[in-house]
Order: structure tokens, then sequence, then C-alpha cells
């Protein structure tokens, strides 16, 4: 998608500063942090909601929860605990129409 913000990113065109990368996802810190922690997980194929996956993402969809788990050892919260969080559509918040998951830990979740 040529104007989804996320696919700018995974192509370079916008800076970021990444905190993981491979073949398959890139992660990078949240613009707004809702925690001490606030990582996004994003495939590198443009996907719009979870709703679009299909049976030729399972594989993609493994991979990006063990990515998530692995940014959370790095990170040392695999003690303390972590959140991860996706919206799926308007009416949960979702903002950018690009799978993404959000990575939250560094404080005690109520």
């Amino acid at each position: 998608m040529e104007d989804c913000i996320f696919c700018k990113i995974i192509r370079k065109e916008i800076p970021t500063e990444l905190v993981y990368e491979d073949e398959k996802v890139i992660a990078f810190n949240d613009i707004n942090p809702e925690a001490p922690v606030h990582i996004l997980i994003i495939p590198k194929e443009h996907i719009p909601t979870l709703n679009d996956i299909g049976p030729e993402q399972k594989n993609l969809m493994g991979h990006i929860l063990w990515t998530i788990k692995e940014i959370a050892r790095m990170k040392n919260l695999q003690e303390s605990g972590y959140r991860i969080l996706t919206n799926c559509g308007t009416g949960a918040g979702q903002v950018v129409f690009h799978l993404h998951f959000h990575l939250l830990g560094g404080k005690r979740f109520e």
C-alpha cells in the first residue's frame, strides 16, 4: 500500500529506530507510548486487519508471537510480565490499517 504509514516505515521511507527486524517483521517504539516499554510489532506483508488473515498467513502469525516473546525477553519483561494488544477495526480503536501488535510492559497493569 503506497500511502500506508507502516508500509513506508518498512520501506525505510520514514525513519524510525528499529527494535527488531527480520525477513517477516519489524518492531519499533510507539511514538505515543502508554507504558515505559511500548513497542509496535508489524508484519512486512500488508494485512489491513486481523480479520484479513488467511490460511496462508498461519505461519506468519506464529512467527509474530514468537518475535513478541523474544522482544519481551530482550527488554527483560519475561519476569515482570507484559501485555500484547491488537485492535481490529475502527470500533475497536484501530487507526492504522496495517495489522500491528502492541507490546506493553515496564509497569503493573490492572
